[in-house]
């Protein structure tokens, strides 16, 4: 298997903010993602993108958002952002997949020294925890593995990646024995704010805090919510620091 075109297949793409960001100062507009129908929201986990990637024969690999760390057999792996250590033993757990496909687990990594936001869910620098946010299964992967790297690249970051809907991404994780993104609400799409100012206060009354703190000592910040429709159509993010650091230079 050409590990670069499964590493590139594997990449979770880029995911826009729910209002579309102002590419000369990085603040938000008043242009919004438009949904339609019901649409979920989740946490947004402040981690690092982890990827476990199951691939026929039984064998995994580890991954960063970026890059791959490790794979199954292997005596040493990459112990990048602690991913390995934490994740190895879960990949190992993992019921195998058949011959016809490819399934990811993203998972979030958090907690521990995971980034400048650890200290809001743990006051211990050795403790993670993980939640699963998205399914990816790759049924047509012989072909796609001989495609060159631009197309890979293409096909990913214009939406060709096949996610799981809301309801089969329930089931996998229960399967696999792990623990989604918090669910907060589904709401009509019609009920989503659009103002700013209603955005931002929207965000604390749905997440006032976040709700994997892995101890009682911890900040217990929340990063933001993740929006998307059932079928995970549309999904876009909206991050209380955004909106904050918008809000704050309109009032200059």
């Amino acid at each position: 298997m050409d590990l670069r075109a499964l590493n590139s297949l594997t990449k979770y793409p880029s995911i826009p903010t729910y209002h579309l960001l102002d590419p000369r100062n990085g603040g938000l507009q008043d242009e919004s993602v438009v949904f339609s129908g019901p649409v979920v929201g989740t946490e947004k986990v402040d981690g690092t993108n982890a990827r476990i990637i199951l691939v026929p024969g039984g064998d995994w690999v580890l991954g960063s958002r970026e890059e791959l760390l490790c794979a199954k057999g292997d005596l040493i792996g990459n112990p990048s952002q602690g991913i390995v250590a934490a994740l190895k033993p879960v990949a190992e757990a993992l019921a195998p997949v058949d011959d016809e496909r490819i399934r990811v687990f993203y998972v979030e990594l958090y907690g521990g020294k995971v980034g400048s936001a650890a200290k809001q869910y743990t006051t211990n620098p050795a403790r993670f925890g993980w939640r699963l946010f998205d399914v990816l299964e790759l049924r047509d992967h012989a072909e796609q593995l001989s495609w060159p790297t631009e197309r890979i690249s293409a096909w990913r970051e214009g939406g060709g990646q096949p996610f799981l809907a809301e309801e089969s991404l329930a089931a996998a994780a229960a399967d696999a024995g792990l623990e989604l993104t918090p669910r907060l609400f589904t709401v009509d799409a019609s009920e989503l704010p659009t103002d700013l100012e209603k955005t931002n206060a929207w965000l604390g009354e749905h997440l006032p805090a976040t709700r994997v703190r892995l101890d009682d000592g911890a900040q217990g910040g929340a990063e933001g919510i993740v929006l998307r429709t059932m079928d995970r159509g549309v999904i876009a993010k909206a991050r209380f620091q955004d909106y904050a650091r918008t809000l704050k230079r309109r009032r200059r």
